[in-house]
């Protein structure tokens, strides 16, 4: 290869989502996803992220991090130092992955020198909502393997038994993006294991979970908000029990990548999520979903659309992406 890439242009896309979604910090009608993409030559590759207001990230932000490399080359180790881990970062990453696959003419997989991927099972999010409308909403989703229950705090006992009653042969994984307190820590572990739950993501606040080393922990326990890259799983092995790698977070392909692998080697149980987005946001997840214990890929799901070429889901089996939409 004789020259470094290019940005070619990177824009706000906005998708809307089926019925709406609901976590403990708020709710939201569409994906709004910024997609990069990335030249050299005839090939142009792809990326798409997603900001996220808890990291203080913004679409407009966002995308002018993105432009405000348009015009300059640049490579993977070169992002690698040059932006902070995070959306914008994910998203030229990606593209750089995609650039490579289709000028080489070979598969994301060949190109990491790993087997081709397989299909895999992807859990299914139940937005917050009362213990009512989420056993409503959880009855219709029953049929699914994996389950992903959002939970809010106040309340969350009665919605744990109400989706279990809905879902009872489903494995049920809960998501309380932070809601809990060292306070009801303990009923709540409790509630998650009397109903057979298998994980709960990220019960207390970043920074504030040091509870979660002094309580015994009857399910395993996930870091999210709590980890990021691969530099802050530091500290975190005697909290938890499994991290949450997500792109969009990590920065990359790259960085998720090596985190995996480092998580792994100290015993780390690894889930692969997603925020809500299309099927160009989860195709780089699916490499890392290989060797996960939990895949929560479900983001095209909860769209009222995917867009044109997306992630073949089979009920709730997704399968590699096809080389028309990325790798």
């Amino acid at each position: 290869m004789t020259s470094a890439p290019h940005i070619l242009d990177a824009h706000i896309e906005r998708w809307p989502i089926e019925g709406g979604f609901a976590i403990s910090r708020g709710a939201k009608t569409e994906a709004v996803v910024i997609v990069a993409r990335v030249s050299r030559g005839n090939f142009i590759g792809r990326g798409e992220c997603v900001p996220y207001g808890r990291y203080s990230e913004t679409p407009e932000g966002t995308l002018a991090a993105v432009r405000e490399f348009g015009g300059r080359s640049l490579d993977r180790a070169a992002l690698q130092k040059l932006m902070p881990p995070g959306a914008a970062r994910n998203a030229l990453d990606c593209a750089l992955w995609d650039l490579e696959a289709k000028e080489t003419g070979r598969r994301i997989w060949d190109l990491l020198g790993l087997p081709a991927p397989t299909p895999l099972t992807t859990a299914f999010t139940i937005s917050l909502g009362t213990p009512q409308s989420m056993a409503e909403a959880t009855a219709k989703a029953a049929h699914r393997p994996l389950l992903k229950i959002k939970l809010g705090g106040d309340g969350d006992v009665e919605r744990i038994r109400a989706v279990r009653k809905a879902a009872p042969k489903s494995e049920l994984i809960v998501d309380a993006n932070e809601a809990w307190t060292e306070a009801n820590l303990a009923q709540h572990l409790s509630a998650c294991a009397d109903a057979g739950v298998t994980m709960i993501e990220q019960p207390l606040r970043a920074g504030q979970d040091e509870a979660l080393a002094r309580i015994k922990r009857p399910v395993s326990v996930c870091a999210d908000e709590s980890v990021h890259d691969l530099a802050s799983l530091k500290g975190l092995r005697e909290r938890y029990d499994a991290i949450n790698i997500k792109l969009d977070k990590t920065g990359g392909l790259t960085e998720a990548l090596a985190m995996s692998e480092a998580a792994q080697a100290i015993g780390f149980q690894i889930m692969v999520g997603c925020m809500v987005a299309t099927s160009l946001s989860m195709a780089p997840a699916m490499m890392i979903a290989q060797h996960a214990r939990v895949v929560d890929l479900d983001g095209p799901l909860l769209l009222a659309k995917d867009r044109e070429h997306g992630l073949r889901y089979d009920g709730s089996t997704v399968y590699p992406p096809d080389v028309s939409l990325w790798g």
